[in-house]
């Protein structure tokens, strides 16, 4: 699989950084796949609890507050 330009661009990039610096890189790549993974499992718990919610949430007796 061939890259891009703009990949090799970024890579060589990286690449041209001293070791300090490349270490940096790596934590913050590694930042923004956690963040992301967080973001996914926070958007899974949402999904998978709105049934639970919505039973407690929609009823007769709240009913008034939905015009709020």
């Amino acid at each position: 699989m061939s890259q891009s330009m703009p990949d090799q661009t970024l890579l060589d990039k990286i690449r041209s950084l001293p070791a300090e610096k490349m270490a940096e890189v790596e934590d913050f790549v590694d930042f923004l796949r956690q963040r992301d993974d967080d973001r996914r499992l926070t958007r899974a718990a949402t999904e998978l609890s709105e049934d639970a919610f919505r039973r407690v949430w929609d009823n007769d007796e709240d009913a008034a507050y939905d015009q709020l």
